[in-house]
């Protein structure tokens, strides 16, 4: 059960921060659902019997059992004659920054008909100018990979987005990715608030402690601050099947049109690559794909490599203004020491707050770049992270093994650019 809780905490850690703060003009009045330029190529496939590839682009809202599982089943009962299978692309805890590295790998690569964007709870912390620059980013990598794919972003809600929605609003990063739909004609539907109605009018109790039931008569929505149980996946349901009824009368078929972009410096060119062995010193070994980390991380991290001594090297040369490494933290996370151009830039540690277990992240190495090429090292520090933070909620646990929080180790899957890897 702590690890459970730790997950819930590191991916609520993430979420939303009020937009009243952001002050009142950066919030666009908040509509259950705006159709815009409609979702006609996939309701013309789904009314033809034709296969149909739904994706689900988000964190871990829609990785729940819940609002994805629930609409699926909907389209099959909907349309029996079509073949409608799922592309289940979220990730808990990841916010549209990382989506715009994977969206080629976990999204455009299986050519989705559709794709449902939900990042609103997990880019609530994040500034409507870089919100801008990675949905835009999502955009226009699927638009540009296949122009008659449909896109429909969904605004799920976080305890503190509340405030905005019962006054009618959006939250923060709702209205950026709105201004966004409105200039790309892309469909939302803003299940988020129908909670906040809901709440407002007494039918429902935003947070229900795990174990205890909701007062009679009322929808317990969810067991901590963001993540709904079955009855708030069923509000969440009631919405999107009411706009995609809706969306289904008008909408026409044919290419999406990419207007000129919003912002210039959006990530159309963010991607992902593989890392090779040449680019690595000799103490990096590929992580076995049939036990271990290497099999649990499979399905995002098809390679992973990890090195434990101090002074092992990734280097790499890319053209372009970011990189990151799509890597894993964990009890045993070292120090990833990051230089770029034969210059320190900074010092990661791959181990944090939540460390009891292993889970997927993102390593920046450096942002910001001017657009050409550069050299960047990531070396495994000799120092290992302060882990008291974390040692002192697990010593007294039974099977608490202290070795399982020792060394100076590093796991990476991906190299991430803005630009382009040119090797080592």
């Amino acid at each position: 059960m702590l690890k459970l809780g730790l997950i819930v905490a590191a991916v609520c850690a993430a979420c939303a921060v009020s937009g009243v703060d952001a002050g009142e003009a950066e919030l666009v009045p908040a509509k259950l659902f705006v159709g815009r330029g409609g979702l006609g190529n996939v309701f013309a496939k789904l009314k033809g019997d034709g296969a149909v590839k739904v994706a689900y682009f988000g964190g871990s809202i829609t990785a729940q059992a819940g609002w994805r599982v629930k609409t699926l089943k909907w389209f099959r009962e909907t349309w029996p004659g079509a073949k409608v299978d799922e592309i289940n692309a979220a990730i808990g805890g990841t916010g549209s920054d990382l989506g715009a590295f994977r969206c080629r790998q976990d999204v455009i690569v299986h050519k989705p008909d559709l794709v449902f964007v939900e990042f609103a709870v997990n880019d609530g912390g994040a500034a409507p100018e870089h919100i801008y620059r990675t949905m835009e980013g999502i955009v226009r990598q699927i638009w540009t990979a296949d122009a008659e794919c449909d896109i429909c972003f969904v605004y799920t809600i976080h305890q503190n987005m509340m405030k905005d929605y019962e006054r009618g609003l959006c939250s923060r990063s709702a209205s950026a990715m709105e201004r966004l739909a409105d200039h790309y004609g892309i469909p939302s539907i803003t299940m988020a608030l129908r909670v906040a109605q809901l709440r407002k009018e007494d039918k429902l109790v935003f947070s229900v402690p795990r174990g205890q039931k909701p007062p009679e008569g009322k929808i317990g929505f969810s067991n901590d601050s963001c993540h709904p149980t079955d009855a708030g996946h069923e509000v969440f349901l009631e919405v999107i099947v009411q706009a995609l009824k809706e969306f289904q009368k008008h909408g026409a078929v044919g290419p999406h049109k990419l207007p000129e972009p919003y912002r210039k410096d959006n990530w159309a060119n963010a991607r992902m690559v593989p890392i090779a062995a040449s680019m690595l010193t000799d103490g990096w070994a590929k992580l076995p794909k049939d036990k271990g980390l290497g099999k649990r991380f499979a399905r995002r991290l098809p390679e992973i490599w990890e090195a434990r001594k101090p002074g092992e090297k990734l280097t790499f040369r890319f053209k372009g203004t970011m990189a990151r490494l799509y890597d894993l933290l964990g009890p045993d996370g070292g120090i990833a020491i990051c230089s770029v151009d034969g210059k320190e830039v900074r010092r990661s540690k791959r181990f944090d707050w939540y460390c009891t277990y292993h889970r997927l992240a993102s390593l920046t190495v450096a942002g910001g770049l001017e657009a050409k090429e550069h050299t960047v090292v990531v070396e495994v520090s000799p120092d290992e992270p302060d882990r008291e933070v974390v040692l002192k909620r697990v010593r007294d646990q039974a099977n608490f093994d202290p070795k399982r929080y020792q060394g100076t180790v590093l796991r990476f899957g991906y190299i991430m650019v803005l630009g382009e890897v040119l090797g080592k």
